[in-house]
């Protein structure tokens, strides 16, 4: 078994074997700090899970009748119950697309697509990164982006 401990500015990690175990800092950017990781360390396709707190989210939705999304800012300490989505490559730049669940004070839920949200308390996170290329494209008919194998 490999392991090897690394930190950036926003985050700290360690790989074990392929996968790689990320603590992000209190008060960071999740979208900022998981960018500066998978950059950092060359990761470019892969899955990303996670859970933590935070007290600032703002979520997107997509409304496909109108190929709009619409994104709504959150602002109170939340309980992240998950955190899951993929690392791929959309117009040559290597992109991380998140969707979050986030727990509320009344154990309501809010979900959607994570724009970002401020790290509030802890925030882990499991890389397991993929040795391809993956490719996503624009699909004008429905209006978001799908894999295309093909690239």
């Amino acid at each position: 078994m490999e392991i090897q401990n690394k930190k950036g500015t926003l985050w700290s990690a360690r790989k074990v074997d392929q996968v790689h175990i990320v603590s992000i800092k209190n008060r960071a950017s999740i979208l900022e700090a998981l960018s500066d990781f998978v950059t950092t360390q060359n990761i470019r396709a892969g899955e990303v899970t996670g859970i933590g707190a935070v007290d600032e989210a703002t979520l997107r939705f997509f409304r496909p009748s109108e190929k709009k999304y619409v994104d709504k800012t959150f602002k109170e300490q939340m309980e992240i119950t998950n955190i899951s989505g993929n690392l791929s490559e959309i117009e040559g730049k290597i992109t991380l697309h998140l969707h979050i669940t986030l727990g509320r004070e009344d154990y309501t839920a809010l979900a959607g697509h994570l724009l970002d949200a401020r790290i509030s308390g802890a925030g882990e996170f499991i890389f397991y990164p993929l040795n391809t290329r993956v490719v996503k494209i624009k699909n004008e008919e429905a209006g978001i982006n799908f894999y295309d194998f093909e690239k």
